[in-house]
Formats: C-alpha cells, structure tokens, sequence
C-alpha cells in the first residue's frame, strides 16, 4: 500500500489543538510507553501530547496515567525511536482527533485521517474527538428484521439483524476473514449506505487484497478504510476502532446513512490492550490478560449502537486463541453480540466451507415471531439431526453405521445430506477452487432443508448434495 504525504508535525500538532495546556519534559522511555514530567498542568486522562525527536520530527502520544503530581505515563501513537530524556513535551489540550466528511469516501485512512492509499491530503468537513460517550438510552433503537446475506447456513441457522452486531468466532486458518470479505462482496453490493472497514492488526497482505478486490468489485466509492496495520504500535492498533467508530457515528448522526461496519479483528484489539497495560506496570488478570478487559471490550463495543437517526449494523472477526472457544477475549465479547458465527476446525476438515458449527453458532433473532413458522421449524428440524447424528458419531466410528437402529439410521443420512447441503461455494474463492459462487435466497434454503428433513431425498446419492447452491441443482 503507497503511503501518501502525511500532515507534517506542525500541521498535525496543530488539528489536534494549541498546545496551551502545558509544556514538559521526557524522563523515561519503556517500549510503547513514555513517562513524562509537567511543572504545571498535567494534561488528563485520553489528552493527546506531541512530543519532537532532536531530528525535528514530531510523534503523538495517549495521557494515560498520572503517576504523582507532576508525572504521567503516556502511550505513543508510533514508534518511539529518537525519543530521549530531556526532549520537550507539549500537553494539546484535548483528545486525538479524526477528520470526518464525505471526502473520506472511497479512501484508505489511518488513525489520524492520514490517507494511505496514495491519493491527495483529506479535505475534511470536521475534527471528532475519538472518546465518545455512547448514545443516550432514549435514543437508541434495538436491532431488527433479517439482513439476509444469502449464505445459506446462516441465513437458516443464525441470521443477522438490521442495525445488530455480529460476531465471526474462529481459530487460525478456518475462513473467518475469507468469510468476512463475502459478507463485504454480497452484502455491500446491496447495502445502500456506507461502509466503513477497521483493520485491527491486519497483515499489510491481507490489507491490499481488500482494496483491491473493493476496488475491482466498484465497491469503494461508498466505502472507508481504516488501518491500523500489524506492524505499527499498539498504540495505534489500540486506538484504530475509536478513529473507526468515529467515522460510522458521523455519517449515522450527522448524514442519516446505514452504516455498515467490518472489523478485523477484535482480538488484535484486546493483544494491543494487553501490550499497553503491561507497559504501564498493571498486573495481569485472569490468563494473563490485562484486568480492564471488560471496560475496554465495552468501550468499544457499546458505541456500535442504531439511533433513530441510523443504523450501525457489524461484523466483528474474533480470533480464538488454541481453538479455546472459552477464552477470556472471547467470552468477553459474546454478551455484547446479537448473532454468534462460529468457525469450527472439525467443519474445515471435512472439506465443508463456510465451515460453520451449526450447533454452537445462534442468533437472537430465532425465533418463530422473528423469522416466521416455517423457517423456524426447519431451522429446528436441521439442528436435531445434526444434533444426534453428533451424539452417534462415536457409535459409528466404532461399530458402523449398520448397527444403528432404523430410525437413527435415517437420522443420519439425512444429517449427512443436510451438512453437505448447508457447504456453499463462495464468490471469492472461484479464482482458487473454480466452483462458481452462490448466493441462496432464504426461501430456497429453506426449501432445500424440508425436502431433506421429509425423507424425499433419501435415494439421492449424498455427494450430489456437496457444495450447490438451490437443492434443484441436483
């Protein structure tokens, strides 16, 4: 990704306020963090403070802890080299702050609004603070109605809710940001309002291929991408879904658009978190996390809220650490979410993509008053096979499919039919396996699912059913 000109020192010093609050000195550096001394004025919590190498260039660091009277910890948003005791600080007198406007469509961003995408300087409309209370209760509207994404699997078993949040729960290796990417390429194309994407400790790789494919699918031009990249400072990969969330408030408050938010990944976010609250001499907590996990997922997450101006609608990536679905980051984040996606390994190695667990993925949203009867008793018909078909696995394995009772045995075959049913080929992945695309409409997935679960389809040989879009394309 080409790196366009960056507001030099001065001009950035200068958007995020005067400077007046208060000058003082660098006493000591450890890693990400810088202890500073103030004679007069210490700068609060979140105040953002510039600091100038002997070289003449500048960085910006986070006030994030008053040690005494005069001392504060505060964490650079950058890289700390050419920092050295003695150099002259300079309190900002408010918060980092991101530029917002429609001048941000179709750009790629960091966290301070500087486009990396090669293209001119922003012109933007405003400035936002990044520190934002969360809309008032009044104000805010739950998630509702089906956003239908035309994978199969999900649509059936966890649908999305308009304006609700998603999370994509999954270990190394099994899809999640593939999957995310379709979610882009299916959803986006019909979604009409804006896009905002949030790379969270993304690879540089990964970064470009979105852009590229965005680019290619003519998907850029109502869409915004921010990056905080793997390489930069956990500073900045701390701060990134602040500056992201910014950008989705105000085109939701301000222009009365949809908002589409993609983040990934949330995990990147809480290993920054955890960086930071080690430098700043914090015991761990519980695995060793940082013990303001809880907040600091809440800080986040609360803010990803629909008004009655507009709607935020995520989708979150979280990465599961060991395949550990039970993992403190993880659990963290659930109470939050509207619909669990989860990811599973076993699913991966049976060759079947989305490899979604049907069982352990849910939605608040199932329910018979929310998706209607009959898509509700399919959705029910399929997870009690694939349930018992689970339970049997063992039985199986051991003694053969043969010494099962009759109606197990049924139970089974369909089970097998329908997993194979619920694989789908997806868009972006026709360059790599040369399996056309699907997308499914709910009506037909549903259909599909109750001719299986009827025992119609019992004489169709099993692999006919492996990775089709519509049952009619047996």
């Amino acid at each position: 990704m080409s790196h366009s000109r960056h507001l030099d020192f001065k001009e950035k010093e200068a958007a995020h306020g005067a400077g007046s609050a208060g000058r003082g000195r660098v006493v000591s550096v450890l890693g990400d963090v810088v202890e500073m001394e103030f004679d007069e004025g210490l700068p609060g919590i979140n105040e953002a403070v510039s600091v100038e190498r002997a070289d003449g260039t500048g960085l910006l660091l986070e006030a994030r802890e008053h040690v005494d009277k005069r001392t504060v910890k505060a964490v650079s948003l950058g890289f700390t080299h050419g920092i050295e005791r003695g150099l002259t600080v300079r309190a900002l007198g408010g918060p980092l702050k991101m530029p917002v406007g429609d001048s941000l469509r179709g750009r790629v961003l960091n966290i301070f609004g500087e486009p990396i995408d090669g293209g001119p300087p922003i012109e933007a409309s405003a400035r936002k603070s990044v520190h934002r209370l969360s809309p008032p209760l009044k104000d805010v509207t739950p998630g509702s109605g089906m956003l239908e994404t035309g994978i199969k699997t999900i649509d059936l078993l966890s649908p999305f809710p308009k304006g609700g949040k998603v999370g994509l729960f999954g270990g190394a290796g099994v899809g999640k940001t593939v999957l995310l990417m379709e979610f882009i390429y299916k959803i986006v194309k019909v979604h009409s309002g804006i896009s905002v994407f949030c790379g969270v400790g993304e690879r540089m790789r990964e970064g470009h291929e979105l852009w590229s494919e965005m680019k290619r699918e003519g998907i850029m031009e109502n869409s915004v991408l921010i990056f905080g990249q793997m390489c930069e400072s956990p500073g900045v990969r701390f701060r990134v879904p602040l500056s992201a969330l910014t950008v989705s408030e105000y085109f939701r408050d301000e222009k009365g658009k949809d908002v589409l938010l993609l983040v990934d990944n949330i995990y990147r976010f809480v290993q920054a978190g955890s960086e930071v609250s080690v430098l700043l001499g914090r015991l761990p907590s519980r695995v060793g996390y940082q013990p303001t996990l809880l907040a600091e997922i809440a800080e986040v997450e609360e803010r990803v809220v629909s008004t009655k101006g507009g709607a935020i609608t995520s989708v979150q990536a979280i990465y599961v650490p060991a395949d550990e679905i039970t993992d403190p980051a993880c659990e963290s984040v659930f109470p939050h979410l509207d619909t669990s996606v989860v990811l599973s390994r076993e699913m991966s190695a049976k060759g079947i993509y989305p490899a979604i667990d049907p069982l352990a993925s849910n939605s608040k949203l199932m329910g018979s008053s929310d998706v209607g009867a009959r898509h509700y008793a399919a959705a029910e018909g399929v997870r009690e096979h694939l349930a018992r078909y689970r339970e049997l696995a063992d039985v199986i394995a051991m003694l053969g499919i043969d010494e099962l009772a009759l109606a197990d045995r049924k139970i089974v075959r369909r089970a097998r039919r329908l997993e194979k049913f619920l694989a789908q080929p997806m868009f972006l992945t026709e360059s790599f396996t040369g399996r056309k695309g699907r997308h499914v409409p709910l009506e037909r997935t549903v259909h599909g699912c109750e001719k299986i679960l009827s025992g119609e389809m019992d004489g169709i040989d099993e692999d006919k059913f492996f990775m089709i879009g519509d049952i009619d394309e047996i």
